[in-house]
């Protein structure tokens, strides 16, 4: 007689895959939204429909997850400041603004955390990712100067471009950047890595 199948586990195997999506939805709808509207009826009415949907995507991951992630929190209050700033003022430097202020805001903190000894990124990953003290610290300082030079380019390209190349290097720009440099990483997380029996429970 064959054995039933594991149901538990084929449960497990689809649910990183729709966890992904969902984060993907969160993360990259509203930029998508934004890119799409600013196409058809400009920034203004780019901002509104990309404060909308920033608010729709904070429902829904909580909603989804009972919890919301800290850094999303501060670019959607950020978001809502500068974008009803742009709308009232009906001056897009603003919403342009918005990138460099959290890029900075992030580079800050983490700067804060390496002077205070406390690695940030510990603190939100270390449940995740196991990594000895100074891998911890390397990471930190390396996320931290890229912050920066994010928060460098946007100012680069918001100035010197048009607005609608500065929507869609938003939109198409930024995260691929953050991706690859994120995957750039993984060298340094596997050399500093602390082995699973050795890693503080």
């Amino acid at each position: 007689m064959k054995p039933l199948p594991d149901t538990k586990t084929t449960a497990k195997v689809g649910e990183p895959e729709q966890s992904v999506g969902a984060k993907l939805a969160v993360e990259l709808g509203p930029l998508l939204i934004f890119f799409g509207v600013n196409a058809i009826y400009g920034i203004f009415a780019g901002t509104a429909a990309f404060m909308a949907a920033t608010v729709v995507s904070l429902g829904y991951a909580w909603l989804r997850h009972r919890k919301v992630p800290v850094m999303l929190v501060v670019s959607a209050v950020i978001v809502l400041a500068f974008g009803g700033l742009t709308l009232y003022l009906q001056d897009e430097t603003f919403i342009k603004l918005k990138p460099t202020i959290v890029y900075t805001m992030f580079a800050v903190l983490l700067a804060a955390g390496l002077l205070t000894r406390k690695p940030v990124l510990e603190l939100l990953f270390g449940p995740v990712f196991s990594l000895t003290e100074e891998g911890w610290r390397k990471l930190t300082l390396r996320w931290a100067v890229f912050f920066v030079a994010m928060a460098v380019l946007n100012e680069i390209v918001w100035r010197n471009f048009s607005t609608d190349t500065w929507v869609s290097f938003k939109a198409f720009g930024f995260l691929p950047i953050t991706f690859l440099f994120a995957m750039a990483q993984v060298p340094l997380m596997q050399r500093y890595g602390v082995p699973a029996d050795e890693a503080p429970k």
